[in-house]
């Protein structure tokens, strides 16, 4: 397969991956944390008390956007042919740039956002590029 279509395989495979490990952690946390009287498919509804929630209801988004983009930022670096770390990076960025639109869309409290776009998206697609770099030479 031409290194090119690999690449473009890499950033689909890995966003893809990614996204459904992110949705699966979103809906099993609404499962465990219910939020009473707010339907969670209403973005005003849940846009609205987003801000009175407690640290137990962003624990799964955390871990879900964390998890996600490390998976993702994985999978991407395991087809990648060259510049694991870069296609995994890629991942990361289009994760962070969801993330931000999530943060707009659906305002947190301020120590969530923050912790959120600085923890759970790059730093965790590096970590995913690495750990592509280990698994691949220990094939």
């Amino acid at each position: 397969m031409k290194p090119q279509i690999k690449s473009i395989l890499a950033i689909i495979f890995g966003w893809l991956a990614g996204s459904i490990i992110n949705m699966g952690l979103i809906q099993t946390g609404h499962s465990v944390f219910p939020i009473e009287g707010v339907d969670i498919n209403d973005m005003e509804a849940l846009a609205s008390v987003m801000t009175t929630l407690g640290y137990e209801y962003f624990i799964f988004p955390f871990f879900a956007h964390a998890f996600g983009t490390l998976v993702g930022a994985f999978v991407a670096g395991l087809i990648a042919v060259k510049n694991k770390i870069k296609f995994s990076l890629v991942i990361g960025v289009l994760f962070l740039l969801g993330g931000i639109i999530m943060c707009c869309l659906l305002p947190g409290p301020i120590w969530f956002n923050v912790l959120d776009i600085t923890i759970a998206f790059i730093p965790m697609a590096w970590l995913g590029g690495l750990m592509a770099i280990k698994f691949s030479r220990n094939k």
